[in-house]
């Protein structure tokens, strides 16, 4: 849970900005939308293994030149 405490005279504009840039270090938006939707187990496993052949192409790709 993301909390943040107003300090003394901040305007609520420099509060969402400071609440903002919290959520965004936190990962906490990339989760909620990863969570979205159900995704199969066998799903996560084919698009991690696709993930790996592509990290694994671009390193030999980038050590050749």
């Amino acid at each position: 849970m993301v909390k943040i405490v107003l300090r003394e005279r901040e305007s609520v504009q420099e509060a969402v900005r400071r609440f903002r840039k919290l959520v965004e270090r936190t990962g906490l938006k990339r989760e909620l939308r990863r969570r979205e939707r159900y995704e199969k187990p066998s799903a996560i496993k084919r698009k991690a293994k696709i993930r790996a052949i592509r990290k694994t192409k671009a390193t030999a790709m980038s050590a050749t030149k």
